[in-house]
């Protein structure tokens, strides 16, 4: 053992949190279920991207889909025509779209849910997404989001993991949200899954509002280290680095020009820094100290 590390075994030393996934026999496969939704729960489009990446990046197969006529006002979320490969038009309706893919090297499978945010009957059509996630043994349910807030845009994209399960939240050390207040078909999504006895967790993207428009390949990025991190398995996000670095430089640029951007930014970066130091909030030491309290007393005999 490393002269650094405490031994888990000796009174007082504080334990790592536990991964979301775990173990299983050999043989048997971990399938989890990957949700996100275009429209107001996915600022800049970075929570719907970051699936769309992953499920091209693992090969994803289309398995299932939901009828749009059930759930869509398509006077609000408007069909669009579009050119195929052989030149023809044709139109592509709103539809919920539910992949499958296998996670190279790893015992993962991932079940993509992609769509756009319906406009009725939310409590059926969740109740229609958790059939498929019954039908397809799905182990644990991970949602993404992205929102618009005061964050800045040369600084790392925050993303806030939470869960509303007890058991989940203590294993992980993470927190319930406190946002309350109107919700999209994500939180719903969450609760049922909760209520299925899924194991569920949150992951939301804070997306600078001053360049909210789409696409947002910070925040994509952002969104896909938490994954990588949750699931356990290593990711190529090359490219997209790339097209972040070009993104935060082009922001850059736009905010130069513009006095008041300029201000306004520097305004937001002294803020994330002073949030950042230690000393800055004593509320967060108070929180610290406490979950510190907690692995203590986990760890005593």
């Amino acid at each position: 053992m490393n002269s650094f590390e405490a031994d888990p075994t000796e009174p007082g030393a504080v334990s790592e949190p536990e991964r979301l996934l775990q173990p299983v026999p050999e043989g048997r496969r971990i399938t989890v279920m990957l949700a996100a939704f275009e429209g107001w729960n996915d600022a800049g489009e970075a929570a719907s991207d970051a699936l769309r990446y992953l499920n091209k990046l693992w090969g994803g197969k289309k398995a299932a889909s939901i009828d749009a006529d059930e759930y869509y006002d398509f006077q609000f979320t408007r069909p669009t025509i579009r050119r195929t490969a052989s030149g023809e038009r044709k139109i592509k309706w709103p539809s919920t779209r539910i992949f499958k893919a296998s996670v190279p090297d790893s015992n993962v499978d991932v079940i993509f849910v992609q769509g756009t945010e319906p406009s009725y009957k939310w409590r059926a059509y969740t109740a229609e997404l958790l059939v498929h996630a019954e039908a397809m043994r799905v182990d644990y349910v991970i949602l993404v989001g992205a929102l618009l807030a005061d964050v800045p845009h040369s600084r790392p994209i925050p993303v806030s993991t939470s869960t509303d399960d007890n058991a989940l939240r203590e294993r992980m050390d993470l927190e319930a949200s406190q946002y309350e207040g109107p919700v999209g078909i994500v939180g719903v999504l969450g609760e049922v899954s909760l209520l299925a006895g899924l194991p569920t967790v949150s992951l939301w993207a804070a997306v600078p509002h001053y360049v909210a428009q789409a696409p947002s390949p910070k925040a994509q990025l952002a969104i896909l280290h938490r994954i990588e991190e949750l699931l356990q398995v290593p990711l190529d996000t090359q490219e997209l680095v790339e097209e972040a670095d070009a993104w935060e430089r082009g922001v850059d640029e736009l905010a130069t020009e513009d006095p008041e951007i300029a201000a306004y930014v520097r305004q937001l970066e002294e803020a994330k820094d002073t949030a950042e130091l230690p000393e800055a909030s004593g509320e967060s030491i108070a929180r610290e100290f406490e979950r510190y309290l907690k692995r203590r007393g986990k760890d005593k005999p």
